[in-house]
């Protein structure tokens, strides 16, 4: 199955290590089907830690979630809400636009 009209988006989270399940329930309830978990490791910048007051971690998760264009919104809204910085798993999450799927059926 192929797709190459531009309406796909790849959503990006990185979230601290033992979150990925919970980005990925979060982006399920926005209607995302699947996506992968990549092990990362961060270098965290000690006067950010000491200016926002919170500790970085610095193993990470990578959750790759590509989505429709018409969920990418929602689906980012529901995964910041239980993984957004504020919370235990400090997660930041951003989009980045897809010129062409193959493989995948979304």
């Amino acid at each position: 199955m192929e797709n190459n009209n531009n309406e796909n988006k790849l959503i990006i989270t990185i979230i601290n290590k033992g979150y990925s399940d919970v980005v990925m329930e979060a982006a399920r309830r926005a209607g995302a089907t699947g996506g992968t978990v990549i092990k990362a490791r961060g270098t965290g910048n000690k006067e950010l830690e000491s200016f926002y007051g919170i500790v970085i971690h610095p193993d990470k998760e990578m959750v790759l979630i590509v989505v429709n264009e018409d969920i990418k919104d929602k689906t980012m809204e529901e995964i910041y809400k239980d993984c957004g910085l504020e919370t235990k798993s400090q997660g930041i999450i951003f989009s980045l636009p897809i010129d062409d799927v193959k493989g995948i059926s979304i």
